[in-house]
């Protein structure tokens, strides 16, 4: 059977739920109840895992109850009837029990799945300090002689070294830890993420007092992001005794230190919390970091000794639609404060690499060529604040605009515009003349009058630009500042050697289209500049995109004959295919399927404040699929000799180098034809 695409469990995703119920101490019955209901709620939405608090069938209140026979046998009668009940049900469930075995206590976190348990996970550092008796009732993990029990009827696995892993769902490993373990220096989470546990869950109970919950958030944070693994954490809530200390119901999901989900504290009411876990990112990341794995080599003998629970888990039939959001702009935050933090740091790394590179060359001026778009306006901009950085005048920047055949009134009047604003030495160089002569010299049929505007007359102008910026800087004691971005280079969109593909030094390889975009727009919006600047900025930020190098006919033509994004795809979805192809590795039909979901509806999500309404735009599917397929050929096929040798340039953002030298590294003659094959067999056309 086909896979079901509109299903999150399809693309390496799971959906994992946190429950906080309401209990009675010393009441099993009570509890269990509430535990099944909640339960229940999981698998109506369609989750894979829900955990539940420590000693959530007993409370963890008890004290000295807990020797008592009545409550132990009480707890092993909740466990009987909540394997029963949990036939049904569509998600791994653990939950917290006291358990007595060997003659000793063990507080326990029981893994149940659709009426059987897979195994039983004792907690290994009892706590005896401040608030903390547990040591009177509890012993630890390490002190367990067996590695099995018999628990009703049946032996199953027993000790704080089990992962349970789904045979079924690739990626969807799970281990369980308890409270106080993941306080400690080297918490048992820690091995079982090193032999490959990419779910990591801590049933606890954890009394809030002031700035706790902050404290929880740090440690799932940094847990999350030092195992790279997703990091579940449930807190005791209503119904424990508050004869000494009170709670608050905390619950968390982390993923690679990021907070997917989190409840509201001190809620009067039950509380489920739920998020979708990327499964395939995780592992793509853990395949990456090497020092990770040096780590494992590291414990080979205490990771070894591990035991592995399979099962087979049942995936959830039909689609189910991804509730986590997916950001349309990957390399752009929509968050206002975080993105302005990004466009801080993205000119500041750019100013910092090109000052270095000025500094220990031991040249002052900088020639660059100004068309009035987008690329080199971000490129002056940045050389602008890099002369100001090292304390020489603007006027070293030796700016040129080069208009050739198809050059429109309005780039061409931006550029002259922004360098008298920002106050450089501009200069125009009319390259029509010597373009024509090198039609002339090769033998062009333009030269004769014929109308062929083919790609030896796009790169005559583009190389003819090139040359003339080298001859100046050598003429000037200058450095070439190139212009190209991100996205041109995954694409290919640029003139191999003389052409814009080369410069002594380029400040924009690790930008991206749509983030030079918005970094544009944040210059206007925190006026780093005054109002005229400004509006000569916007200007060029509304101006389509095109490389002017066609011209166009009769009353157009003073508008482009090229629209850029007819012929490449919106740089919108092109950067998003970028981020998650060189970024993650992902499978084109995930990309697709994550496109989807962050473009189909334009309602969907947010969108970055700096993006004008009249710019917000939704794709379907078939678009999504036409142009990802575009992607994968040029960026696979076609584009990767040109990355192979282009100029130094500092990187700016994760997932943002194709340099040889950075991030990527890739044979020039590769074929595309797994990726290509890969989109059209599981991706529909609609």
């Amino acid at each position: 059977m086909k896979p079901e695409f509109h299903s999150l469990y399809t693309h390496g995703f799971i959906r994992a739920a946190v429950c906080i119920p309401h209990l009675k101490v010393a009441d099993p019955a009570y509890n269990v109840a509430r535990t099944i209901g909640l339960a229940r709620k999981a698998s109506a939405m369609k989750a894979a895992l829900a955990l539940f608090p420590e000693l959530g069938l007993s409370a963890y209140s008890n004290e000295d109850l807990f020797h008592q026979d009545a409550l132990l046998a009480a707890v092993r009668d909740a466990i009987r009837h909540f394997l029963m009940e949990s036939r049904q049900l569509t998600p791994v469930l653990v939950v917290g029990a006291p358990l007595r075995c060997e003659g000793r206590l063990f507080n326990c976190a029981l893994v149940i799945y659709r009426g059987r348990l897979l195994g039983v996970v004792p907690k290994t550092y009892i706590p005896n300090y401040r608030e903390f008796y547990e040591k009177r009732q509890f012993a630890s993990a390490r002190d367990a002689v067996a590695t099995e029990i018999s628990l009703l009827g049946r032996t199953v696995p027993f000790g704080n070294d089990l992962i349970f892993a789904a045979s079924t769902l690739p990626d969807f490993i799970l281990h369980a830890e308890i409270c106080e373990d993941v306080w400690t220096p080297i918490p048992p989470s820690t091995y079982a993420a090193m032999a490959g546990a990419t779910v990591l869950l801590n049933l606890s109970a954890s009394n809030i007092i002031i700035g706790k919950a902050d404290y929880r958030r740090k440690l799932c944070a940094v847990r999350s992001g030092s195992c790279i693994a997703a990091y579940l954490y449930s807190a005791a809530g209503q119904g424990e005794s508050t004869t000494d200390l009170a709670w608050d119901g905390h619950a968390l999901i982390f993923e690679n230190d990021e907070c997917l989900a989190e409840s509201d504290r001190f809620a009067a009411e039950e509380q489920i919390i739920s998020a979708d876990i990327d499964l395939q990112r995780i592992v793509q990341e853990r395949m990456r970091m090497t020092s990770f794995h040096d780590a494992a080599g590291d414990h080979r003998e205490r990771v070894g000794r591990l035991r592995r629970v399979d099962f087979e888990f049942e995936v959830p039939a039909g689609p189910v639609p991804l509730a986590r959001q997916i950001e349309r702009f990957p390399f752009v935050p929509a968050d206002a404060a975080l993105l302005d933090e990004r466009c801080y740091e993205a000119y500041n790394i750019q100013v910092h690499g090109l000052a270095k590179r000025l500094a220990s060359s031991g040249i002052r001026k900088l020639v660059i060529g100004v068309s009035g778009g987008l690329d080199s306006t971000q490129a002056l901009i940045v050389a602008a604040k890099t002369m100001d950085r090292l304390g020489l005048p603007r006027t070293q920047i030796l700016g040129f605009t080069m208009p050739g055949f198809a050059t429109s009134d309005r780039t061409h009047k931006n550029a002259l515009g922004l360098m008298q604003a920002l106050g450089v030495t501009a200069g125009e160089i009319d390259i029509r003349p010597t373009s024509l002569q090198m039609l002339k010299n090769i033998g062009h049929p333009y030269t004769d009058g014929q109308p062929l505007y083919d790609i030896t007359f796009e790169n005559v102008q583009a190389g003819d630009r090139t040359s003339h910026l080298f001859r100046l800087a050598n003429h000037h004691d200058a450095l070439v500042l190139g212009t190209g971005d991100l996205s041109e280079l995954a694409l290919g969109w640029s003139t191999y050697g003389v052409g814009d593909h080369m410069s002594h030094y380029n400040v924009n390889a690790s930008v991206p289209k749509t983030l030079i975009q918005h970094l544009i727009r944040w210059v206007i919006q925190t006026r780093q500049f005054d109002g005229p600047t400004g509006a000569i900025l916007q200007s060029i930020v509304d101006t389509e995109i095109s490389p002017e190098l066609i011209p166009g006919d009769g009353a157009d033509a003073d508008k482009p004959a090229q629209r850029t994004e007819e012929k490449i795809g919106p740089y919108a979805l092109q950067d998003f295919n970028l981020f998650y192809t060189s970024r993650f590795g992902f499978r084109p039909s995930k990309i697709a399927f994550l496109a989807l979901c962050a473009w189909g509806d334009v309602h969907r999500g947010r969108w970055p404040q700096s993006m004008p309404p009249e710019k917000r735009t939704a794709y379907d599917l078939p678009v999504i699929k036409r142009w990802l397929a575009l992607f994968l050929h040029r960026f696979f096929t076609i584009s990767q000799f040109k990355r192979t040798c282009v100029p130094n340039s500092p990187k700016v953002g994760s997932g943002g180098s194709l340099s040889p030298r950075g991030d990527w590294r890739a044979p020039s003659d590769a074929a595309a034809t797994v990726w290509l094959d890969e989109l059209k067999a599981n991706v529909p056309d609609a």
